[in-house]
């Protein structure tokens, strides 16, 4: 397996230094980069793709957590710890996923999410304000018994889904706690970085395991997002909050496109 991942350091590195910018701008979802990325210029397996990409996740969410709070942006604990938790159970689930799953089945599920989250931040910018509040009513929210368990069972979703497909679950996670919870879309971003480093380490630590990653690469991917992320998140704690939802949805569309294109190159007889 190993003999047939090659790839060239530096062009790895700088997968690794966009897909950090790409992580700190949108809260974590670089993966979203470097699934496809590393699927182009490495000759890995999909499922190695994707735990090597979990892996680059742990530097890129401790350094986009700093960025944060260094640039003065703010972390909603509340949402965030409940959502940790449940990632972090989510973590160990989702690499055991991904071992049992076709590369089909991880493209088209990978698709869906990413033409759902464009669809929303589109509708938040030029359609009805559908989505400027909480779907959970605020005195639901306010119940400890009702919002613990809830949080922490999105997270166990969201968790197993980063675990598994190496996205960093920023596509996912940040969605979530502005459409369930309530959660400004600045506040969002930083939340969903910290919630993901357990959630990343857990995710890493199976899939190397299971022999679904490339440490080597994993690595070097996520070093080399440092100084991305920095700027990044930086950079989107500049935006207006209707300016990163667009950067946030034309991304995710621009990434269901790509990877449209490329499942369609993989049909029989095309």
């Amino acid at each position: 397996m190993r003999s047939r991942e090659r790839g060239s350091t530096a062009g790895i590195a700088t997968i690794g230094v966009v897909g950090g910018a790409v992580g700190g701008l949108i809260g974590g979802g670089a993966g979203v980069l470097y699934v496809p990325a590393l699927d182009r210029f490495t000759s890995m397996s999909r499922a190695r793709v994707h735990g090597t990409s979990t892996i680059a996740q742990i530097g890129l969410c401790v350094a986009g957590v700093l960025a944060y709070a260094v640039g003065g942006g703010a972390i909603d604990l509340r949402v965030g710890i409940p959502m940790m938790i449940g990632g972090t159970l989510g973590g160990f689930l989702g690499p055991w996923l991904l071992a049992r799953s076709s590369e089909t089945v991880l493209r088209v599920l990978l698709i869906a999410i990413l033409v759902l989250t464009a669809l929303k931040f589109a509708i938040d910018a030029f359609g009805p304000p559908l989505f400027t509040h909480a779907l959970v009513s605020p005195g639901l929210l306010a119940n400890p018994w009702f919002f613990l368990p809830t949080a922490v069972l999105v997270g166990v979703v969201v968790g197993a889904w980063a675990g598994a497909m190496g996205l960093g679950g920023g596509l996912l996670a940040v969605p979530a706690m502005v459409l369930l919870f309530g959660v400004e879309l600045h506040v969002a971003a930083g939340t969903s970085l910290l919630m993901f480093i357990p959630n990343s380490v857990v995710g890493s630590w199976v899939h190397v395991r299971q022999g679904t990653a490339s440490a080597r690469w994993g690595w070097l991917l996520g070093l080399a997002s440092v100084p991305g992320v920095i700027a990044g998140a930086l950079l989107g704690l500049a935006l207006d909050t209707e300016v990163l939802g667009l950067v946030f949805g034309t991304f995710a569309l621009l990434m269901a496109v790509r990877e449209i294109v490329a499942l369609a190159r993989r049909r029989p007889g095309t």
